[in-house]
């Protein structure tokens, strides 16, 4: 995989609904006239502010762990991490229609394994939705042998999770790995002395917001 992703400002896989948009806008300002053409053209902003896929500074050192979503923080709990088999501290990220839907790696790690499971469509600010919605989670493991686990969860109307991670691959912090349409979660899994650095209710930035520090 690619170290690096370019940043072209919107992210490629809006590239096809920004082409059916603007062809559409164009097709029926043509025929029926500019003005009925009007809310397809706000279709098209919206869809321009949707995949929007924003370059970002990535700040901190080897032990911080960042944002992998931008969003809001839902939950900050000790919890169990389900797929690694662990004690953890869980702090998940709700992402609304209105934020940037890139998912960039928390920390620098190997992909030691990754999970899919089908699932429901439940509100994503709800904490059962992440075990109970469609959702993709990929373990890492650092360069200090910590383990961390980043869940991409499906929402209420996202339906499709994109994640091009696989086993093997050697992720750097703040590096794009995935993407998830029209609104959704991610959760964190980490190991239980991680200390959090946000609150619930915070906003936060994919890849430039520091949520905890590992030990």
């Amino acid at each position: 995989m690619s170290s690096a992703y370019p940043h072209p400002i919107i992210a490629r896989e809006g590239w096809p609904f920004l082409a059916v948009s603007v062809l559409a806008a164009f097709a029926v300002g043509a025929i029926a006239g500019w003005g009925w053409s009007a809310p397809l053209w706000l279709w098209t902003l919206f869809v321009l502010q949707f995949f929007r896929d924003p370059a970002r500074p990535v700040p901190g050192g080897p032990k911080d762990v960042l944002s992998p979503a931008d969003g809001r923080i839902v939950a900050i709990q000790k919890t169990r991490d389900p797929y690694v088999d662990r004690e953890a501290l869980k702090i998940s990220v709700f992402m609304n229609v209105f934020n940037v839907h890139s998912n960039r790696s928390p920390v620098d790690g190997e992909v030691k394994g990754r999970w899919y499971h089908a699932g429901s469509f439940l509100n994503a600010a709800l904490d059962k939705a992440s075990l109970e919605n469609e959702r993709n989670a990929v373990w890492l493991r650092t360069p200090l042998g910590q383990d961390v686990t980043c869940v991409q969860v499906a929402g209420l109307i996202a339906r499709r999770i994109l994640c091009y991670a696989k086993e093997g691959d050697r992720l750097a912090r703040g590096q794009r790995y995935g993407f998830i349409r029209f609104g959704s979660r991610v959760d964190v899994y980490l190991p239980p002395g991680a200390r959090a650095k946000v609150t619930i209710g915070d906003k936060v930035s994919a890849a430039s917001t520091i949520l905890a520090e590992l030990e």
